[in-house]
């Protein structure tokens, strides 16, 4: 009997020891999965669910306290607004600012289009090439990731240094994605451009592509 209790004993000690080593949290893979889908439903005009699942992937990251993970989001959001040349403030990164990293703050500028020289450093390895370049044609087709290379664009649509190729490249990456929302973005610029030139036969064609690409109402 005593025997007995000792093996039981042993075992219980045993499951106890197991299970002093938790599983793995949850809160990444969910916070990554939610951030995608909302990145692909942003890019392809879901505005719906895109909120819906930022939401899911804020709470997530919200849950451990970093501000960091939660400004990274943020900056993440904001940079597929400007990749589909949405101009307006970034709100939940603002509110995070004062203490995020230095470069989250350098991002952040890079994605208002107020980047200075000394920000490059910080920034992603795409995008350090893009601050103060006076060839942004070259850089822009020297960045392999296609988000990336539409935020830089934007980037430079925003700053006043979007040349025809810079806008032609963003319409591909686009087109080639199949990411309406930015598409029909870029597009228009080119549309918009066309008629400032005069260019009335390249306008109308623009704006069958244009109509192409828009939903189904």
């Amino acid at each position: 009997m005593n025997t007995r209790i000792s093996i039981v004993a042993c075992v219980l000690v045993a499951l106890a020891a197991c299970s002093s080593n938790p599983a793995p949290p949850q809160w990444p893979g969910e916070a990554k999965g939610s951030s995608e889908r909302a990145l692909e439903a942003w890019l392809s005009g879901n505005s719906r669910i895109e909120a819906a699942e930022f939401s899911r992937a804020r709470a997530e990251l919200a849950s451990t306290g970093q501000v960091g993970l939660v400004a990274r989001l943020e900056l993440l959001r904001c940079a597929t607004r400007v990749a589909s040349l949405v101009v307006e403030p970034c709100a939940g990164f603002d509110a995070l600012a004062q203490d995020a990293d230095p470069a989250e703050q350098a991002y952040a500028r890079y994605l208002a289009g107020t980047a200075q020289a000394a920000d490059a450093a910080l920034l992603p390895d795409a995008h350090r090439a893009l601050v103060g370049n006076a060839a942004p044609d070259a850089a822009l087709a020297s960045i392999p990731d296609p988000l990336s290379q539409l935020v830089a664009a934007g980037v430079l649509f925003r700053s006043g240094r979007a040349t025809p190729a810079v806008i032609k490249q963003a319409v591909d990456t686009a087109s080639a994605r199949g990411w309406r929302r930015p598409l029909l973005a870029w597009l228009q610029v080119q549309q918009q451009r066309a008629s400032a030139a005069g260019d009335a036969p390249a306008a109308a064609a623009l704006q069958r592509r244009i109509d192409l690409v828009l939903p189904p109402r």
